[in-house]
């Protein structure tokens, strides 16, 4: 990501202005991030009120470029949908004086909550000893807007909303990703989603039609392809490497693409998860990601880049019992070790950003966002308008009290700090495990970057089965034998992007995620063990530690 630039004013009245610094140059304060707002009247954060991402951000985007336009790629099904035609009516909710008896929704006298009350952490005492021991308190009152105690409360968010999401929250997020990413072309947007599944749903019926072929890696993420293939769209596995897809490999699959034998048109849909990703834990450089980028836009290629692990960049991996690396110093310090986006070098427009809050605060909220040019921002919330609606206003509530009104984007960044250390503990947990009963004889790894899961790599070829045995008779061999040894790994099989094409690895994704450190330990043993006993290798240290 390149940085913006050290001085920037943004005006304020018609004969002053505020200086933006670097937000990279100097820890992030919330209250420097707030004054850069603009003021908005009350309206703004009514029962339904419209939003426009736009507004919330602070920096001017004129001297950058339009996105392109994607109108060929636009499927009939998003070309033909006009939106919800009596949401229209909600800019009008906000008129002074006006009595409304148009828009069917219910009074807040019938919502049965009148408070909502939250323990959540304070800012640098993340773990949940002490959230229990000196949490804070906060809390969400029913009519907190009209008494002026807040922008958002119970009697707006527990009612209708836009598909874009409650503006109270959009603006939070417009601003994160103005701070991590800032897209450098003038009209992107953002918009809200009920999670990354849901919004890649979304996206595929919007840019793509029955008989399609996209892109993705060989290994992706199985929801993917299953989302896919009931619209009729199948997927074509990029060959991958301990860095991702190639770029090379997908250069020569687009430029030797035969509509006879592969069946479909030429894609002009990569689907990537670049960071940390599921299942092989890969994650792209930055000089990766320019060369995906590069041959993409040679093709045409139009990017859909899912990104829930992109703050689970963890630590270098040092090693079994080397001294850790220290931690970021300080916010600007955090924000430049991570990887650019595909967002923030996308000078054309052609990235659609997927970003949820699932991996880093709470899976259940169903709350996410999306990036992309306002064409298809657009777009988006008109069927979102018709579908999903937004995410559940009490989920908006809750990030916005804990966002906005306690952490706000300095509290946040230590938060992520925060998680970034712990996921590098679980990782390192989980690489010394496989380094003490792992056979390596017969199974390989690379320490992922980032993400929950390691990948790993099992030489199926000297199996005693093979190759009277084909490798699927293997691996469900394997996978069985793990079972029965009191073990859970995922079959790499299951993350094929087209399980119709020839494959000859044969892998396993752990995950180091759930399972507190002495479990992780353990089934790492387990699982040891099962390899050894099915390849017929000497047990562990040359003992026999029986089955689980």
């Amino acid at each position: 990501m390149a940085p913006p630039g050290a001085i920037e004013v943004e005006a304020v009245t018609d004969t002053t202005g505020v200086t933006l610094p670097d937000p990279l140059a100097a820890p992030i304060q919330s209250n420097e991030i707030y004054g850069r707002r603009r003021k908005h009247l009350k309206n703004q954060w009514g029962v339904a009120a419209p939003a426009d991402s736009k507004n919330f951000r602070h920096k001017d985007y004129d001297d950058k470029p339009l996105a392109k336009r994607w109108d060929h790629i636009i499927s009939e099904e998003a070309r033909i949908r006009k939106g919800n035609s009596l949401k229209k009516a909600a800019k009008f909710l906000g008129k002074a004086g006006i009595i409304s008896l148009g828009g069917g929704l219910p009074s807040s006298e019938y919502f049965p909550f009148e408070e909502l009350s939250l323990k959540v952490p304070t800012i640098g005492k993340f773990s949940e000893a002490e959230t229990r021991e000196s949490g804070v308190t906060i809390t969400a009152g029913k009519h907190d807007l009209a008494k002026d105690k807040s922008i958002f409360d119970i009697s707006t968010a527990f009612n209708y909303g836009q598909g874009t999401g409650a503006a109270q929250l959009l603006r939070w997020v417009t601003e994160h990703t103005e701070l991590v990413h800032s897209p450098p072309y003038q009209d992107w947007r953002c918009t809200m989603s009920i999670g990354s599944t849901s919004a890649l749903d979304m996206a595929l019926r919007m840019l793509s039609r029955p008989g399609d072929m996209i892109l993705s890696e060989e290994y992706t993420f199985a929801t993917a392809v299953e989302t896919a293939a009931p619209l009729g769209v199948r997927v074509t596995g990029i060959p991958m490497d301990a860095e991702g897809l190639l770029p090379s490999a997908m250069d020569d699959i687009l430029h030797t693409w035969n509509v006879s034998i592969r069946g479909a048109r030429k894609p002009h849909l990569l689907y990537t998860v670049p960071t940390g990703q599921n299942p092989t834990g890969a994650t792209q450089s930055l000089d990766r990601r320019r060369a995906i980028y590069e041959v993409c836009q040679k093709h045409d290629i139009y990017i859909i880049e899912d990104e829930p692990y992109y703050f689970l960049q963890m630590q270098p991996y040092t090693g079994p019992n080397a001294p850790d690396v220290p931690p970021p110093k300080n916010h600007a310090e955090f924000l430049s070790s991570l990887v650019p986006s595909l967002l923030s070098m996308d000078t054309d427009g052609r990235v659609m950003r997927l970003d949820s809050f699932s991996k880093v605060l709470s899976p259940g909220s169903r709350v996410g966002w999306v990036t992309a040019s306002e064409q298809l921002t657009t777009m988006y919330q008109k069927h979102a308008d018709v579908s999903t609606q937004g995410p559940a206003g009490m989920s908006q509530l809750i990030l916005f009290k804990l966002l906005e009104d306690h952490w706000g984007h300095s509290g946040y960044l230590d938060w992520l700090i925060h998680i970034r250390l712990e996921y590098t503990r679980r990782r390192n947990v989980i690489l010394e495990a496989c380094e003490r009963h792992v056979p390596r004889e017969v199974v390989s790894w690379k320490p992922p970057m980032a993400g929950m899961f390691h990948w790993l790599k099992i030489e199926f070829k000297k199996h005693p089965d093979y190759p009277a045995k084909p490798i699927e008779d293997i691996e469900e061999q394997i996978f069985m034998r793990v079972i029965d040894h009191g073990a859970l790994v995922m079959r790499g099989s299951w993350f094929y992007a087209n399980s119709e094409e020839e494959h000859d690895t044969l892998f396993f994704r752990a995950t180091y995620a759930a399972a507190a450190a002495d479990r992780i330990e353990e089934g790492i043993r387990r699982f040891g063990e099962a390899v050894r006993a099915e390849f017929g290798l000497k047990e562990e240290n040359g003992v026999g530690n029986g089955k689980a």
